[in-house]
This record gives structure tokens, sequence and C-alpha cells, in this order.
């Protein structure tokens, strides 16, 4: 190999290996987010704002594994792939995510679920004791009238877009 076609390499593979660690940090950050503000701030989720973070764990270990596999020598083509997915997955967060904004702005209707049954604090098992669920049709906290869920559209949009860039690099 030529040294102009080596730095090629390093250059591509620290393109990707950014773009893994921002879909990493980006996703991680988050999660965080939203327990923080659960935890802390007392916002109890909805149905589908526990949905909606099931994208972003899905996407944080992808992204550390493809962060490790850029330093570890990993195929390109693996790399890539996983850069594909994690878009997907994240701009598949985007659109549940948008769907979620539109019930909280009265676009249209959401899903039974957000109007009936109980939940635990947690979103794993029913509560049988206490049949207080958050209405998905009210937004909890706005910023600059944006809801959590608009906030967790724009952050997937430009992670996944992030994760399309690294991608392209690992060619």
């Amino acid at each position: 190999m030529s040294s102009a076609t080596e730095s090629l390499s390093i250059v591509e593979g620290s393109r990707s290996r950014l773009a893994a660690a921002a879909v990493f940090a980006g996703s991680t950050a988050t999660i965080l987010g939203a327990w923080a503000f659960e935890h802390i701030g007392g916002l109890a989720p909805c149905p589908m704002c526990l949905t909606q973070r099931w994208f972003h764990y899905a996407a944080i270990p992808l992204a550390l594994v493809l962060f490790v596999l850029t330093y570890r020598g990993g195929s390109s083509g693996v790399v890539r792939g996983g850069l594909v997915l994690c878009a997907l997955i994240l701009l598949a967060g985007a659109t549940y995510a948008a769907y979620h904004a539109g019930v909280e702005y009265h676009w249209w209707e959401g899903p039974q679920a957000c109007s009936g049954g109980g939940m635990s604090s947690d979103g794993v098992l029913p509560n049988l004791n206490s049949l207080n669920v958050v209405s998905c049709t009210e937004a909890a906290w706005t910023l600059f009238g944006i809801s959590l869920a608009g906030y967790n559209v724009l952050l997937s949009i430009a992670l996944g877009a992030i994760a399309l860039w690294g991608a392209r690099a690992a060619s």
C-alpha cells in the first residue's frame, strides 16, 4: 500500500470511530436524561415515552462494539453495516418519537395503552394496585414549545445522520 492509501484508511477509521463514539455518547446521554427527568425531576413517563427508549437501548451496545472494532482493526464492511444498522434503529426511533409528538400535539390519536390500564413505575409489569397511567396525549415538559418527544425526534435524526456519515467513511 502507498502511504497516501494508508493515510486515507486512518482517516476513514477515525471518522467511523468518531461516528460510533457520537452515537454511543448521544444515545447514552438521552437515556440518562430521560432517567433524570423521571427519577430526579419526578416526571413519570407514559407508555410511549418508555417505548422510545428501546431504540437508544439497542443503539448503545451496538455503537460501543463498533467503536471497539475500529480500534481492533475490524472489517470495514462490518463497521459500515453496523453503522447503517445504528442509523436505521435511530431513524426508526425518530419516526416513533414523531408519532408520539403528534399524539401530544393532538394531530392524531394515540394507542389505547396510553389511556387505560396500569403500568408499574419501571414500565415492566402491570401494577394491579393502581391503574394510574400517564397520558401520552399531554406533554409532561416542554421547552420553546417542543416536548421531550420532539427533542428525541431531533436528536435521533442527528445521531442517525452521524451514523450514516461514519458508514460512508468505512466503505
